[in-house]
């Protein structure tokens, strides 16, 4: 059974740093293709991909964060990451990892394509 556990949330002010992490279990990176996603939800908005990945290669990544976060992924350590930079009050949100098997290279933006999720972390950005 897969399960993800998300870390490195919290609250920081604008301009500032933090890197999610996203430990997966019941599942090897380097054994498969997996398909990793960072996706959040902020209050009264529907859940969105913020950044995808599978076989090392980013999939996507939103046009609102790009050149501010970084998604990739440890094999040796079965996790996945989100670095986010120069975070802005519109980032705070709830993010969450999820994963799906996927051929490689390929993968998807829609939540609904995705069968395994972590419990998510909270990230607060003030102004």
């Amino acid at each position: 059974q897969v399960q993800l556990v998300e870390s490195g949330g919290g609250s920081v002010q604008a301009g500032g740093s933090l890197r999610l992490s996203c430990a997966a279990s019941g599942v090897t990176f380097s054994s498969r293709y997996i398909c990793m996603a960072w996706f959040r939800q902020a209050e009264v908005k529907e859940r969105e991909a913020v950044a995808v990945m599978n076989s090392g290669s980013t999939y996507y990544t939103d046009s609102s964060v790009k050149g501010r976060f970084t998604i990739s992924q440890d094999n040796a350590k079965n996790t996945a990451y989100l670095q986010m930079n120069s975070l802005k009050p519109e980032d705070t949100a709830m993010y969450y990892c999820a994963a799906r098997a996927a051929p490689r290279f390929d993968c998807s933006v829609n939540p609904i394509d995705f069968p395994f999720w972590g419990q998510g972390t909270q990230v607060t950005v003030s102004s």
